[in-house]
Protein backbone atom coordinates (compact mmCIF):
# COMPACT_ATOMS: atom_id res chain seq x y z
CA UNK A 1 0.00 0.00 0.00
CA UNK A 2 0.94 3.03 -1.07
CA UNK A 3 2.13 5.72 2.29
CA UNK A 4 0.50 8.66 2.71
CA UNK A 5 2.39 11.65 3.57
CA UNK A 6 0.17 13.37 6.33
CA UNK A 7 2.71 16.80 5.91
CA UNK A 8 0.79 16.78 2.10
CA UNK A 9 -2.44 16.37 2.78
CA UNK A 10 -2.82 17.97 6.67
CA UNK A 11 -4.40 15.65 7.85
CA UNK A 12 -3.68 14.10 11.80
CA UNK A 13 -1.08 11.43 11.89
CA UNK A 14 -1.41 8.43 13.71
CA UNK A 15 -0.61 10.28 17.16
CA UNK A 16 -3.43 12.65 16.47
CA UNK A 17 -1.43 15.58 15.99
CA UNK A 18 -2.72 18.40 13.73
CA UNK A 19 0.00 18.67 10.58
CA UNK A 20 -1.64 21.66 8.86
CA UNK A 21 1.01 23.94 9.24
CA UNK A 22 2.98 20.86 6.95
CA UNK A 23 0.19 21.65 4.24
CA UNK A 24 1.40 25.63 4.45
CA UNK A 25 4.97 24.84 4.58
CA UNK A 26 4.53 21.84 1.76
CA UNK A 27 2.48 24.78 -0.66
CA UNK A 28 5.37 27.16 0.12
CA UNK A 29 7.93 24.43 -1.19
CA UNK A 30 6.00 24.50 -4.50
CA UNK A 31 5.37 27.53 -5.28
CA UNK A 32 9.32 28.22 -4.66
CA UNK A 33 10.09 25.49 -7.31
CA UNK A 34 7.58 26.91 -9.56
CA UNK A 35 8.75 30.49 -9.36
CA UNK A 36 12.48 28.88 -9.46
CA UNK A 37 11.55 27.68 -12.83
CA UNK A 38 12.36 30.11 -15.77
CA UNK A 39 8.94 29.50 -17.71
CA UNK A 40 6.72 32.22 -14.89
CA UNK A 41 9.85 34.57 -15.40
CA UNK A 42 9.13 34.33 -19.09
CA UNK A 43 5.50 34.87 -19.43
CA UNK A 44 3.73 38.36 -19.80
CA UNK A 45 6.87 40.61 -21.06
CA UNK A 46 3.78 42.88 -22.25
CA UNK A 47 2.77 43.11 -19.13
CA UNK A 48 5.37 43.57 -16.81
CA UNK A 49 6.67 46.54 -18.97
CA UNK A 50 3.28 48.09 -18.57
CA UNK A 51 3.35 47.65 -15.02
CA UNK A 52 6.53 49.55 -15.13
CA UNK A 53 5.26 52.22 -17.17
CA UNK A 54 2.43 52.87 -15.37
CA UNK A 55 5.04 53.41 -11.84
CA UNK A 56 6.91 55.76 -14.19
CA UNK A 57 3.99 57.33 -15.67
CA UNK A 58 2.79 58.27 -12.19
CA UNK A 59 6.16 58.87 -10.29
CA UNK A 60 6.99 61.24 -12.82
CA UNK A 61 3.85 63.09 -13.62
CA UNK A 62 5.23 66.45 -13.09
CA UNK A 63 7.32 66.13 -15.74
CA UNK A 64 4.18 65.96 -18.28
CA UNK A 65 4.34 68.99 -20.57
CA UNK A 66 1.45 70.96 -20.79
CA UNK A 67 2.14 72.52 -24.09
CA UNK A 68 -0.08 69.81 -26.12
CA UNK A 69 -3.76 69.77 -24.84
CA UNK A 70 -2.58 70.64 -20.62
CA UNK A 71 -1.71 66.76 -20.63
CA UNK A 72 0.05 67.75 -17.58
CA UNK A 73 -3.20 69.27 -15.69
CA UNK A 74 -5.08 66.73 -16.71
CA UNK A 75 -3.22 63.13 -15.88
CA UNK A 76 -2.84 64.94 -12.07
CA UNK A 77 -6.13 65.91 -11.88
CA UNK A 78 -7.44 62.40 -12.16
CA UNK A 79 -4.15 60.43 -11.07
CA UNK A 80 -5.88 58.49 -7.97
CA UNK A 81 -7.42 56.82 -10.32
CA UNK A 82 -4.52 55.43 -12.29
CA UNK A 83 -4.39 52.94 -9.58
CA UNK A 84 -7.51 51.51 -11.00
CA UNK A 85 -4.70 49.86 -13.64
CA UNK A 86 -3.21 47.73 -11.07
CA UNK A 87 -5.87 45.32 -10.43
CA UNK A 88 -6.76 45.15 -13.91
CA UNK A 89 -2.84 44.39 -15.08
CA UNK A 90 -2.85 41.90 -11.61
CA UNK A 91 -5.68 40.17 -13.37
CA UNK A 92 -3.40 39.71 -16.78
CA UNK A 93 -0.33 38.35 -14.56
CA UNK A 94 -2.47 35.77 -12.87
CA UNK A 95 -3.96 34.28 -15.74
CA UNK A 96 -0.46 34.19 -17.54
CA UNK A 97 1.08 33.03 -15.04
CA UNK A 98 3.52 35.33 -15.06
CA UNK A 99 6.36 36.21 -12.51
CA UNK A 100 7.98 38.81 -13.65
CA UNK A 101 4.66 41.19 -13.98
CA UNK A 102 3.63 40.17 -10.41
CA UNK A 103 6.87 41.80 -9.22
CA UNK A 104 6.88 44.53 -11.42
CA UNK A 105 3.55 45.72 -10.32
CA UNK A 106 5.17 46.41 -7.10
CA UNK A 107 6.30 49.65 -8.66
CA UNK A 108 3.01 51.35 -9.85
CA UNK A 109 1.72 49.90 -6.03
CA UNK A 110 4.43 51.76 -4.07
CA UNK A 111 4.51 55.10 -5.94
CA UNK A 112 0.62 55.20 -5.42
CA UNK A 113 0.84 54.76 -1.34
CA UNK A 114 3.66 57.12 -1.60
CA UNK A 115 1.47 59.96 -3.40
CA UNK A 116 -2.08 59.20 -1.89
CA UNK A 117 -1.66 56.66 0.93
CA UNK A 118 -1.72 59.41 3.48
CA UNK A 119 -5.02 60.19 2.39
CA UNK A 120 -6.67 56.70 3.22
CA UNK A 121 -8.16 56.88 6.67
CA UNK A 122 -9.77 58.97 9.06
CA UNK A 123 -7.27 61.71 10.28
CA UNK A 124 -10.43 63.75 12.72
CA UNK A 125 -9.03 64.54 15.71
CA UNK A 126 -11.27 65.98 18.31
CA UNK A 127 -11.38 69.45 19.33
CA UNK A 128 -11.91 72.91 17.08
CA UNK A 129 -15.36 74.29 17.71
CA UNK A 130 -15.21 77.11 14.30
CA UNK A 131 -16.46 75.45 11.70
CA UNK A 132 -16.79 76.47 7.78
CA UNK A 133 -18.49 74.73 4.88
CA UNK A 134 -18.61 75.82 1.16
CA UNK A 135 -21.16 75.08 -1.31
CA UNK A 136 -21.63 75.29 -5.03
CA UNK A 137 -25.56 75.49 -4.99
CA UNK A 138 -25.57 75.44 -8.61
CA UNK A 139 -27.70 78.17 -10.67
CA UNK A 140 -29.77 75.38 -12.12
CA UNK A 141 -30.42 74.04 -8.72
CA UNK A 142 -34.01 72.93 -8.39
CA UNK A 143 -35.22 73.78 -4.71
CA UNK A 144 -32.78 76.63 -3.04
CA UNK A 145 -35.17 76.49 -0.67
CA UNK A 146 -34.46 72.65 0.34
CA UNK A 147 -30.50 73.68 -0.23
CA UNK A 148 -30.40 76.74 1.88
CA UNK A 149 -32.47 74.57 4.64
CA UNK A 150 -30.19 71.80 4.70
CA UNK A 151 -26.78 74.03 4.88
CA UNK A 152 -28.27 75.81 7.93
CA UNK A 153 -28.73 72.59 9.43
CA UNK A 154 -25.14 72.01 9.19
CA UNK A 155 -24.40 74.26 12.14
CA UNK A 156 -21.87 75.76 10.29
CA UNK A 157 -20.29 78.94 11.49
CA UNK A 158 -19.63 80.51 8.52
CA UNK A 159 -21.23 79.54 4.82
CA UNK A 160 -19.50 80.27 1.37
CA UNK A 161 -22.22 79.97 -1.28
CA UNK A 162 -20.81 80.08 -5.04
CA UNK A 163 -22.53 79.86 -8.75
CA UNK A 164 -25.52 82.36 -7.24
CA UNK A 165 -28.06 82.90 -9.45
CA UNK A 166 -29.66 86.23 -9.54
CA UNK A 167 -33.22 84.84 -9.15
CA UNK A 168 -32.31 82.78 -6.30
CA UNK A 169 -30.31 84.92 -4.24
CA UNK A 170 -32.71 86.75 -2.22
CA UNK A 171 -34.16 82.64 -1.14
CA UNK A 172 -30.90 82.00 -0.07
CA UNK A 173 -30.84 85.11 2.12
CA UNK A 174 -34.42 84.62 3.62
CA UNK A 175 -34.06 80.99 4.24
CA UNK A 176 -30.73 81.57 5.90
CA UNK A 177 -31.35 84.94 7.63
CA UNK A 178 -32.13 83.30 10.88
CA UNK A 179 -29.18 81.15 11.45
CA UNK A 180 -26.70 83.55 9.93
CA UNK A 181 -27.39 86.97 10.85
CA UNK A 182 -24.65 88.34 8.72
CA UNK A 183 -23.99 87.74 4.91
CA UNK A 184 -22.61 89.68 2.09
CA UNK A 185 -23.32 88.66 -1.37
CA UNK A 186 -20.68 89.96 -4.29
CA UNK A 187 -21.60 88.86 -7.55
CA UNK A 188 -22.16 85.23 -8.23
CA UNK A 189 -20.24 84.48 -4.56
CA UNK A 190 -21.33 85.05 -1.23
CA UNK A 191 -20.89 84.32 3.05
CA UNK A 192 -22.65 84.10 5.28
CA UNK A 193 -21.67 84.59 8.94
CA UNK A 194 -23.06 84.05 13.00
CA UNK A 195 -20.30 86.57 13.60
CA UNK A 196 -19.66 90.36 12.49
CA UNK A 197 -17.57 90.94 8.95
CA UNK A 198 -15.89 93.72 7.55
CA UNK A 199 -13.56 94.42 5.50
CA UNK A 200 -15.45 93.12 2.95
CA UNK A 201 -14.55 93.20 -1.18
CA UNK A 202 -14.39 92.03 -4.26
CA UNK A 203 -11.41 90.47 -5.71
CA UNK A 204 -10.19 90.62 -9.05
CA UNK A 205 -9.39 87.22 -10.24
CA UNK A 206 -9.35 88.34 -13.77
CA UNK A 207 -12.78 87.19 -14.72
CA UNK A 208 -12.83 90.19 -17.57
CA UNK A 209 -9.34 89.67 -19.48
CA UNK A 210 -8.36 91.97 -22.05
CA UNK A 211 -9.06 95.28 -23.60
CA UNK A 212 -13.02 95.04 -22.63
CA UNK A 213 -12.83 93.93 -19.18
CA UNK A 214 -9.81 96.59 -18.45
CA UNK A 215 -12.16 99.37 -19.96
CA UNK A 216 -15.37 98.43 -17.66
CA UNK A 217 -16.19 99.92 -14.58
CA UNK A 218 -15.69 97.79 -11.34
CA UNK A 219 -20.09 98.37 -11.08
CA UNK A 220 -20.49 96.92 -14.32
CA UNK A 221 -18.45 93.89 -13.68
CA UNK A 222 -19.97 93.27 -10.38
CA UNK A 223 -22.83 90.91 -11.73
CA UNK A 224 -20.41 88.70 -12.62
CA UNK A 225 -17.62 89.02 -10.12
CA UNK A 226 -16.54 85.51 -8.95
CA UNK A 227 -14.41 86.23 -5.99
CA UNK A 228 -14.30 88.35 -2.56
CA UNK A 229 -12.47 89.03 0.75
CA UNK A 230 -13.66 89.43 4.19
CA UNK A 231 -12.96 89.28 7.72
CA UNK A 232 -14.84 87.69 10.62
CA UNK A 233 -14.77 88.58 13.71
CA UNK A 234 -14.35 85.31 16.03
CA UNK A 235 -13.35 84.93 19.67
CA UNK A 236 -10.07 84.41 18.97
CA UNK A 237 -9.28 87.33 16.50
CA UNK A 238 -10.11 88.54 13.29
CA UNK A 239 -10.06 86.24 10.62
CA UNK A 240 -9.63 86.54 6.65
CA UNK A 241 -12.02 83.97 4.36
CA UNK A 242 -11.74 84.20 0.79
CA UNK A 243 -14.67 82.92 -1.30
CA UNK A 244 -14.05 81.80 -4.99
CA UNK A 245 -15.36 80.55 -8.19
CA UNK A 246 -12.70 79.84 -10.94
CA UNK A 247 -13.53 79.31 -14.24
CA UNK A 248 -14.69 75.90 -15.69
CA UNK A 249 -12.88 73.34 -16.89
CA UNK A 250 -13.17 71.33 -19.99
CA UNK A 251 -11.95 68.00 -22.01
CA UNK A 252 -13.06 68.43 -26.20
CA UNK A 253 -11.21 67.47 -28.93
CA UNK A 254 -9.86 70.12 -30.41
CA UNK A 255 -8.59 72.20 -27.16
CA UNK A 256 -7.81 68.98 -25.16
CA UNK A 257 -8.01 70.37 -21.61
CA UNK A 258 -9.53 73.50 -21.86
CA UNK A 259 -8.41 75.60 -18.41
CA UNK A 260 -7.71 78.84 -20.14
CA UNK A 261 -10.14 80.79 -18.14
CA UNK A 262 -9.73 78.54 -14.54
CA UNK A 263 -5.42 79.08 -14.85
CA UNK A 264 -5.23 82.86 -15.23
CA UNK A 265 -8.61 83.09 -12.04
CA UNK A 266 -5.84 80.76 -10.05
CA UNK A 267 -2.75 82.41 -10.74
CA UNK A 268 -4.78 86.08 -10.21
CA UNK A 269 -6.62 84.64 -6.73
CA UNK A 270 -2.79 83.40 -5.68
CA UNK A 271 -1.62 86.66 -6.26
CA UNK A 272 -4.21 88.05 -3.87
CA UNK A 273 -3.55 85.47 -0.91
CA UNK A 274 0.36 86.54 -1.66
CA UNK A 275 -0.53 89.95 -0.61
CA UNK A 276 -2.99 89.05 1.94
CA UNK A 277 -1.79 90.61 5.42
CA UNK A 278 -3.60 88.74 8.01
CA UNK A 279 -1.80 85.90 9.55
CA UNK A 280 -5.21 83.41 9.93
CA UNK A 281 -6.44 83.01 6.00
CA UNK A 282 -9.13 80.54 4.69
CA UNK A 283 -10.09 80.13 1.13
CA UNK A 284 -13.45 78.75 0.20
CA UNK A 285 -14.90 77.85 -2.97
CA UNK A 286 -15.21 75.80 -5.79
CA UNK A 287 -11.52 76.21 -7.87
CA UNK A 288 -12.95 73.58 -10.49
CA UNK A 289 -9.55 71.99 -10.15
CA UNK A 290 -7.65 69.29 -7.72
CA UNK A 291 -5.11 70.74 -5.70
CA UNK A 292 -2.37 68.04 -7.52
CA UNK A 293 -3.04 70.49 -10.45
CA UNK A 294 0.08 72.18 -10.69
CA UNK A 295 -1.93 75.49 -11.91
CA UNK A 296 -2.33 76.25 -8.38
CA UNK A 297 0.92 76.37 -7.87
CA UNK A 298 0.70 79.88 -6.66
CA UNK A 299 -2.13 78.84 -4.05
CA UNK A 300 -0.99 75.39 -2.65
CA UNK A 301 2.71 76.84 -1.74
CA UNK A 302 0.75 79.25 0.98
CA UNK A 303 -2.09 77.83 1.88
CA UNK A 304 -2.79 73.92 2.93
CA UNK A 305 -5.66 71.70 2.62
CA UNK A 306 -7.94 70.70 5.14
CA UNK A 307 -9.35 67.30 3.53
CA UNK A 308 -5.41 66.18 2.96
CA UNK A 309 -4.29 67.20 6.84
CA UNK A 310 -7.76 66.59 8.90
CA UNK A 311 -9.99 64.57 6.17
CA UNK A 312 -11.13 60.96 5.91
CA UNK A 313 -10.35 59.82 2.53
CA UNK A 314 -10.59 61.71 -0.87
CA UNK A 315 -14.13 63.59 -0.37
CA UNK A 316 -14.62 63.78 -3.72
CA UNK A 317 -17.42 66.71 -4.41
CA UNK A 318 -17.76 66.40 -8.24
CA UNK A 319 -20.36 65.16 -10.13
CA UNK A 320 -22.83 64.74 -6.54
CA UNK A 321 -24.68 61.81 -8.23
CA UNK A 322 -20.78 59.86 -8.66
CA UNK A 323 -18.30 61.83 -7.50
CA UNK A 324 -14.67 61.52 -9.03
CA UNK A 325 -12.97 64.45 -8.23
CA UNK A 326 -12.63 67.18 -5.50
CA UNK A 327 -13.18 70.74 -6.97
CA UNK A 328 -14.73 72.22 -4.30
CA UNK A 329 -12.03 72.92 -1.36
CA UNK A 330 -10.91 73.81 1.83
CA UNK A 331 -7.71 75.62 2.35
CA UNK A 332 -5.96 77.15 5.45
CA UNK A 333 -3.06 79.12 6.35
CA UNK A 334 -1.96 80.42 10.35
CA UNK A 335 -4.93 77.37 11.91
CA UNK A 336 -5.33 74.04 12.28
CA UNK A 337 -7.63 71.78 10.75
CA UNK A 338 -9.08 69.56 13.04
CA UNK A 339 -11.73 67.76 10.91
CA UNK A 340 -12.96 67.64 7.33
CA UNK A 341 -15.96 66.37 5.62
CA UNK A 342 -18.48 66.02 2.69
CA UNK A 343 -22.28 67.38 3.77
CA UNK A 344 -25.27 65.75 2.43
CA UNK A 345 -26.49 65.92 -1.73
CA UNK A 346 -28.59 68.99 -2.30
CA UNK A 347 -30.07 69.83 -5.35
CA UNK A 348 -26.53 70.92 -6.71
CA UNK A 349 -23.95 68.82 -9.13
CA UNK A 350 -21.87 70.04 -6.65
CA UNK A 351 -21.33 67.72 -3.22
CA UNK A 352 -20.98 70.60 -0.21
CA UNK A 353 -17.89 70.31 1.93
CA UNK A 354 -16.77 71.30 5.99
CA UNK A 355 -13.84 71.64 8.23
CA UNK A 356 -13.55 72.31 12.00
CA UNK A 357 -10.54 74.44 12.43
CA UNK A 358 -8.50 75.86 15.27
CA UNK A 359 -6.06 78.46 16.17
Amino acid sequence: MARVDSAETGQDDADGRDTGSGTWRAAVRRAVRAASRPEPWKRGPVLAALALLLGLFMLLHAEIPNRIGNLGSLAETFLPWFGLFVPVLLAGALWRRSASATVALLVPVLVWLNLFGGLLGDKSRPGGGFVVASHNVGAGNPDPVRTARDLAASGANVLALEELPQEATATYEKELARAYPHHTVQGTVGLWSKLPLSDTRPVDIQTDAGPLGAAKSAEAKMPGNRALRTTVATDHGPLAVYVAHLGSARVNPRAGFWTAHRDRNAKALGQAIATERSERVVLLGDLNGTMGDRAFDGITSRMRSAQEEAGDGFGFTWPAAFPMVRIDQILVRGVQPRAAWILPATGSDHLPVAAEITW
